[in-house]
């Protein structure tokens, strides 16, 4: 199913929204675009800001790629204050078909275009051809999806939410902070540690665990002070992260059977650099007991490309019928 042309692409998350515009079937994505969504005060708004910065026409067709899981007409985003209606937001865009799915959805339907240029190696062996696929990724939340084939040279994207899955502890640190968590929010989930508010979390909780006061630090200065070496608990934050992370994309492995590999996407393992301890989190990935031996080969890689959302956006159009 081929839909109309010219498309407005979204990917929308808690914090930044990103658009493009593909004029033509197989043309680059024009007039990519992010901006903050605080910054707009509606998703409609956002994308009507996008095109008249532009001086883009009228689409045919939108896609759009949200932070929350779609389950009817009515949206609620998860990490953002935003909410519409999707039959509103086709009437006010007045495109022929306007569809809305889950952005990690959009992500997994890009995963088959993505180059060597646009991945960094994550250990592993080489991937099982047309064997499904794993992504997730640390962002505002924590996003899950994967990639099956359809039998037919096709891919099928799984869409839910995986982020929300009951966080597992290994070790005696990680029993206690997830103590520290059910406290808080009453239900330790993956997302409350493998996020921006997560590494938050982390330092918070292992504070308490080392007997400090908690400094009032966003992700980034827990990031700046781990990488100064000045602030052990902020360090540890960053430890335990690349430890959760290897077990839960590890759990996903199993769950799915992803040998065609393992993808990390999200915007806050390519934030942290170097400070991203990605021995320990292949350590973590494999270290599932009698299962070892099955994941070791399994590769996973860090997507590095800018917007692979949004080539997602336009697939989905392709292949998804609603």
């Amino acid at each position: 199913m081929n839909q109309g042309f010219p498309r407005l692409l979204g990917d929308v998350g808690g914090t930044n929204a990103r658009w493009a515009w593909q004029r033509h079937a197989n043309d680059p994505l024009q007039c990519i675009s992010v901006s903050p969504c605080k910054a707009s005060t509606s998703l409609y708004d956002s994308a009507a800001r996008y095109m008249e910065q532009h001086s883009l026409g009228q689409p045919s067709a939108a896609s759009i790629g949200i932070a929350t899981a779609v389950t009817g007409d009515r949206i609620q985003f998860t990490n953002n204050d935003w909410s519409f209606s999707i039959a509103d937001l086709k009437s006010s865009l007045q495109v022929e078909r306007c569809l809305v799915i889950n952005d990690f959805t959009a992500l997994a339907l890009s995963l088959p275009a993505l180059g060597e240029e646009d991945l960094m190696p994550l250990g592993g062996g080489a991937a099982t051809a047309n064997a499904p696929m794993a992504l997730i990724g640390p962002g505002t939340g924590l996003g899950v999806s994967g990639l099956l084939p359809d039998g037919r040279g096709g891919w099928n994207a799984v869409s839910g939410e995986g982020g929300h899955v009951t966080l597992a502890a290994t070790d005696a640190l990680e029993t206690s902070v997830l103590e520290f968590l059910r406290r808080q929010f009453g239900h330790a989930s993956a997302e409350r540690v493998l996020s921006g508010p997560g590494l938050v979390n982390l330092y918070s909780a292992l504070c308490e665990v080392r007997g400090e006061a908690a400094l009032d630090l966003a992700p980034h200065e827990i990031t700046q002070a781990a990488r100064a070496e000045g602030d052990a608990a902020c360090q540890q934050a960053l430890t335990l992260f690349a430890s959760f992370l290897g077990n839960v994309a590890g759990n996903l492995a199993l769950t799915l059977g992803t040998r065609g590999g393992v993808y990390v996407g999200g915007g806050i393992v390519p934030q942290l650099g170097d400070a991203f301890d990605a021995k320990l989190f292949r350590q973590k990935f494999e270290e599932k007991g009698r299962f070892g031996d099955y994941l070791r080969p399994i590769p996973a890689w860090l997507i590095t490309a800018s917007t692979p959302a949004l080539i997602g956006a336009s697939r989905a159009l392709d292949v998804l019928k609603s």
